[in-house]
């Protein structure tokens, strides 16, 4: 019988090998669209680079030096010295300086599996010590979870409440995609995609003969050739194009007021900055096409095709991960909004279809099992894309979500899953506050470059070496994961690790409430079955769910359309907005007075984009999209990532005219830069990306030298500021650079040798 495991790619099953040695991964059989991505997590490749047994950075550990970071050797420990180590050192900065001097760094792309989930096993752990200072928010949707909460709705109930794919088959005519609908993104999901449905999702309703407009400076992303229609646009100017739309859609003899005015508030003043009356510039197709480059009367066209169709509306992700992010998503719901259709089958508006595998999903939304985390005692907090900020700042004040906070000062920085050497922006500025903090304890399965770059590192078990329950929202399996391979090296689990160092900090029977990690799979279990019964659907045993290894909960799945019931009965099912409307207007963020984000959609020009002085010094914009290869930077090692890259670093997709220009041809290697660095690529030339812009995927491990990054990652060049006031979230995609031709010899990528580990006996 097989077992499995769930990971955020997919699920897989895992088979013994009978000659021994590691088991072999296969896709999980009901997937109709597999992954491959994680099919390589037991190639040498990756296993040799695997944190193999307690580190410390030797000019830490000599004299608690703080320089050397990501240059200097490390030295090899035994379990319990470092242990001791790191413990005397929590307790150091608890009593010397507080909680607000500890910053619990984690990202929640750990694991998949709902116990051994890093992040939740650090919150936990600090909290039964007093608290930490957090991070709120995420890099991929800051803008986003700020805003719709006082517009429409928080964005974990946006994602899982998106129109199913089989109702958007049968109803919808007209769908149309700011940002594409990138297939290598649904490929993921957080906590474990189950059976991969976009592919299928977008070919079903083309060939139920819906029109597919992709909107963007990117024509290959949308499903496999879906789109009907590309319409390059500038980036970051999504939200002019929206503006001119909605204006068509004013003047459009079909235009209706009806949903407007029962299902939303503030569209007159919107209406006011719409015809220009606020600010005397009409927001006309022919505004619009001097800001995006599109055609006036293609915008014209597309507006009044809104309304003669049943229209689904979608907007990227990566739009709002740009300068006045809030912005593209603001005017989309106004959009959709505008032409009336929202909470009708097929139609309305997405906030991700091509985000992750979840959205589209015809699956039951049940709660699933979590390890509770406990009160965090610290009010500090950042959001997520100022780490920064916070480590360079600290004692300034920052704006956000109509509140005014202070950055703490950060003696202790403890990161357990994630890496922000992938994550952040401007990663020289990172490194400069990187190296402020006293000590930088990491826990990692491999040496990647945050575990690199810290002063303590403890080495972490891979899903595959660990016992776990996997579950994502909406995506219809329980996964018991059983361990498969034993630990690598002297490996511990998270909850292993915390564990130890509670029991050296007095904290021990709080955070384990003397439970092993069966005591607490069954625990949890358990409470998520209760309240999964309350919904008329019954789990297993324990015991027979262990044993059998999958629950399909697919019996279960049933067309969904979303805001079907606040369309249908506004009072019995409100929005969880002041209003309880779709707010256009929204009085609450009016009154936080902001410049850079007033009470309703605007155009605010970007910081940095191709109608911007500097294009003229750097003359093309930088997508810095999610990796075809990868989720995010994990297994970037692994011969599949690797067999995705040009010359050994990742690939750069240029237009052909823009190439020809600076002399670069198919496979040259490339240095891309800008005044906050320098970095190299591989070239790839593409009719697919529009004239100005140039695509370099996130994920490619940083690997830093000379004033030049050597592998490819783009977060050397992408600017480090937040979005607005109100969200300060990343804008990694507002970016401008120049590219050249690299002559001479290039320079080798180091970041997959090991780093150097020297005996103990080289401490004192």
């Amino acid at each position: 019988m097989s077992r499995y495991s769930a990971a955020h790619w997919g699920v897989y099953e895992v088979e013994a090998n009978p000659g021994g040695g590691a088991p072999h991964l296969s896709p999980l059989g009901m997937d109709p669209d597999p992954n491959p991505i994680g099919l390589d997590q037991l190639d040498d490749s990756v296993t040799g680079l695997r944190v193999a047994r307690p580190a410390i950075r030797k000019g830490w550990l000599v004299g608690r030096n703080r320089e050397g970071r990501g240059e200097e050797p490390f030295i090899d420990l035994p379990w319990d010295e470092a242990l001791d180590i790191a413990a005397s050192e929590i307790e150091r900065v608890h009593r010397n300086h507080g909680n607000d001097a500890i910053f619990g760094g984690s990202y929640g792309w750990s694991s998949a599996g709902r116990f051994h989930h890093a992040q939740s096993q650090l919150h936990r752990f600090y909290n039964m010590l007093g608290g930490y200072v957090r991070s709120v928010d995420s890099y991929s949707l800051g803008a986003g979870r700020v805003l719709m909460p006082h517009i429409a709705t928080c964005m974990d109930e946006s994602n899982a409440s998106h129109t199913s794919w089989d109702v958007l088959e049968a109803h919808c005519t007209l769908f149309v995609s700011f940002g594409g609908v990138p297939l290598k993104n649904t490929r993921v999901s957080s906590s474990g995609a189950g059976r991969h449905r976009a592919r299928s999702g977008l070919k079903r309703l083309r060939e139920a003969g819906a029109q597919i407009v992709n909107i963007g400076p990117v024509g290959d992303n949308l499903g496999d050739n879906d789109a009907s229609e590309w319409i390059a646009i500038r980036p970051n100017t999504d939200t002019a194009m929206m503006l001119a739309l909605a204006w068509v859609v004013l003047h459009d003899p079909l235009f209706d007021r009806g949903f407007l005015d029962s299902h939303t508030v503030g569209f007159d003043i919107f209406r006011a900055y719409l015809l220009g009356e606020a600010d005397g510039a009409p927001k006309t197709p022919g505004w619009a096409a001097a800001i995006t480059g599109v055609p006036a009367a293609r915008i014209a066209a597309l507006g009044h095709d809104l309304l003669r169709h049943r229209t689904m509306l979608n907007c990227a992700w990566a739009l709002q991960r740009a300068a006045h992010g809030e912005q593209p998503f603001w005017a989309l719901v106004t959009l959709a909004a505008m032409v009336g259709q929202i909470g009708l089958p097929g139609c309305g508006y997405g906030l991700g279809y091509g985000a992750m595998n979840v959205m589209g999903s015809p699956h039951p939304r049940l709660p699933g099992p979590f390890l509770p985390q406990g009160r965090n005692g610290v009010s500090a907090f950042i959001p997520c894309a100022r780490i920064a900020d916070m480590l360079l700042r600290a004692g300034e004040r920052f704006t956000y979500n109509g509140g005014v906070h202070r950055y703490p000062d950060i003696r202790l920085v403890h990161w357990a899953g994630g890496n922000p050497f992938h994550h952040h922006q401007d990663l020289n500025r990172l490194r400069q506050g990187w190296a402020r903090p006293d000590t930088i304890i990491v826990q990692e399965q491999y040496w990647t470059p945050v575990a690199r770059q810290a002063d303590i590192v403890l080495p972490a078990t891979l899903s595959l070496e660990r016992d776990d329950i996997g579950f994502a929202t909406r995506e219809g399996l329980f996964v018991a994961m059983r361990q498969a391979v034993p630990p690598q090296g002297e490996a511990r689990d998270d909850h292993a690790i915390f564990a130890a160092l509670s029991r050296r900090l007095g904290t021990e029977q709080a955070f384990t409430e003397r439970l092993d990690t069966m005591g607490w799979l069954r625990r949890l279990y358990r409470e998520s079955a209760e309240k999964i019964a309350t919904t008329g659907i019954n789990l297993p045993e324990f015991d027979q769910f262990w044993e059998n290894g999958l629950i399909d909960l697919s019996a279960h799945d049933a067309p969904y359309v979303m805001h079907a019931d606040f369309r249908r009965d506004l009072r019995a099912y409100p929005l969880p907005t002041p209003s309880g409307r779709i707010e256009i207007f929204s009085e609450r963020i009016a009154r936080f007075d902001l410049a850079d984000c007033p009470g309703h959609p605007v155009w605010r020009e970007p910081f940095e984009w191709l109608g911007h002085e500097k294009a003229k010094v750097y003359p093309l914009h930088l997508l810095s999209d999610q990796p075809e290869r990868r989720l995010h930077s994990q297994l970037d090692a692994s011969p599949y990532s690797r067999a995705g890259k040009v010359a050994g670093r990742e690939p750069v997709y240029l237009n052909r005219g823009d190439a020809a220009a600076r002399g670069i041809a198919d496979g040259d290697l490339v240095e891309l830069f800008n005044d906050r660095g320098r970095c190299l690529a591989g070239a790839i030339l593409s009719d697919a990306i529009m004239p100005g812009v140039a695509r370099l995927a996130t994920g490619a491990w940083f690997d830093s030298g000379p004033n030049l990054e050597r592998h490819g990652n783009p977060n050397v060049l992408t600017l480090d500021r937040g979005a607005s006031g109100l969200s300060q979230g990343c804008v990694a995609q507002t970016c401008l650079i120049e590219a050249r031709r690299f002559e001479g010899e290039p320079p080798r990528v180091t970041i997959f040798d090991p780093p150097q580990i020297l005996p103990r006996s080289v401490s004192p």
